[in-house]
């Protein structure tokens, strides 16, 4: 038997609640991890914004594919699916915070760590991931108590308001945004200080490196590259000095200061803006300008930042500002990569050898 997480948002934990929850769905791009999963498998399940600890989901057969709506009422993503025996399903007053000593000070990514620092929450930013045996363990003893002893956890005034679900009426679909407070807009995050070679410009580097590898021509801004080019090792031959693109100027004005941008003959493929020192609006503000100047250009847009910035990250991409583009929403558009992840795909072997479709493996999107 293995553990796996299986990621709610407080919307899907909702969808689940009320249906008869024989059903567990997973995304597409997240198929060959579903594949690892087998019958008698444990999905311990995880709900992002209130971080609680909600259920036990036994795997009985799987997995399939369905996409008839289940867990959102169009357009359900979910379609990579497993039949499953619920074991807990705690409601949202009984859900075990991570917080309390007896989760927290046990588990092995938590324990020693402070309760308001973000470093511990890697393993929780995507269902699937496993979870060791002794976490496994824990985790089921701690749910399986609470269903018997069924211990009130009160939801406080800022529980509340993160459970309120903002949305606009697009003409083609409702989407959801949100609506940060005057001090969530203060990024407290952000060093006081830079670093002697800023963090953002070592990502820069390593995205430029692994798309060269891949066999791609790179662009980079032209006031980064000295310090970039100082960090990035092989394949810098692959660097343009002029964008092969036939845009108006204001168009290609915007292209030119995205932090690293892969492109394939004469086509951008990806482009990836890289956060650290600077508010990670700036990065969005840019990848939305792009789809508002062109909004039938199909590339891949992606937002690197340090791996306790995901919520932040999620957060300004549902800015009602960035639902409302003539081409969609950006969060449909745009992914969130963790430093974490793309120095692990910058390690693996034969990049050479791969498409950029492996990058989908290393991105996170808004759920």
């Amino acid at each position: 038997m293995a553990y796996y997480t299986n990621i709610f948002s407080p919307e899907t934990y909702q969808a689940f609640t009320n249906s008869d929850k024989t059903v567990s769905g997973f995304r597409v791009r997240q198929k060959s991890l579903t594949e690892k999963v087998k019958a008698g498998d444990i999905f311990v399940c995880y709900l992002t914004r209130l971080s609680r600890w909600c259920g036990l989901l036994e795997v009985v057969d799987g997995p399939y594919e369905d996409s008839t709506p289940l867990f959102l009422p169009a357009d359900d993503p979910f379609m990579i699916r497993f039949h499953v025996r619920v074991k807990v399903w705690l409601p949202l007053t009984q859900a075990i915070p991570i917080y309390t000593d007896q989760i927290w000070q046990h588990l092995s990514f938590t324990q020693g760590i402070e309760k308001n620092s973000k470093g511990w929450t890697g393993l929780l930013r995507n269902s699937l991931n496993k979870i060791n045996e002794k976490d496994g363990k824990l985790l089921m003893h701690c749910l399986l108590q609470q269903h018997d002893i069924a211990t009130d956890y009160p939801l406080n005034e800022q529980d509340q308001k993160k459970l309120k679900n903002h949305t606009v009426n697009r003409t083609d679909k409702v989407v959801k945004v949100s609506v940060p407070t005057d001090g969530e807009l203060v990024d407290y995050d952000v060093p006081t200080q830079n670093p002697e070679v800023r963090e953002s410009f070592k990502m820069q580097a390593l995205l430029a490196q692994i798309g060269a590898c891949m066999g791609m021509k790179i662009w980079l801004p032209k006031a980064d590259r000295s310090r970039v080019l100082k960090e990035w090792k092989k394949g810098t031959e692959a660097l343009l000095e002029k964008l092969p693109l036939n845009y108006d100027e204001t168009t290609l004005s915007t292209i030119e200061q995205i932090d690293v941008i892969w492109l394939k003959g004469r086509a951008i493929t990806r482009a990836f803006e890289v956060e650290h020192t600077t508010s990670v609006y700036s990065g969005i503000l840019r990848m939305a300008d792009l789809l508002a100047l062109q909004p039938n250009m199909n590339i891949k847009l992606h937002i690197v930042a340090p791996d306790s910035r995901q919520e932040k990250v999620f957060q300004e991409i549902r800015r009602p500002v960035f639902s409302l583009l003539e081409s969609g929403p950006l969060s449909e558009r745009c992914s969130y990569i963790p430093y974490r992840n793309l120095k692990a795909l910058s390690k693996v072997k034969h990049l050479d050898r791969m498409t950029d479709a492996v990058l989908e493996d290393y991105t996170e999107h808004e759920e």
